[in-house]
């Protein structure tokens, strides 16, 4: 199995199987590197990777990771649209 493979993580919603993050390994860690550090703030006494850990077994620790990287999809968007002189807003 290949490491992309092994680092995938999925969360089931109603029944169907979803993939938790972009499909593209270089954009999920590209997400991840956006909000890890937000995330170990926002959260004394955890960690991103910890939670990363505990959602490959967790639904609520699942739900907490999909909502980060969707998170750091609106961040990226955001920084793709905004002007080039004009600062990335951090706040959703």
């Amino acid at each position: 199995m290949t490491q992309f493979a092994e680092d995938r993580l999925y969360m089931a919603l109603n029944g169907f199987t979803q993939a938790i993050g972009p499909d593209d390994a270089p954009t999920r860690l590209r997400h991840e590197a956006l909000i890890a550090a937000e995330f170990d703030r926002c959260h004394p006494g955890d960690s991103f990777e910890d939670l990363k850990r505990r959602a490959r077994f967790s639904k609520e620790d699942q739900g907490l990771l999909w909502d980060w990287m969707a998170r750091a999809a609106r961040i990226e968007a955001s920084a793709r649209d905004r002007k080039p002189d004009e600062p990335v807003a951090l706040a959703a």
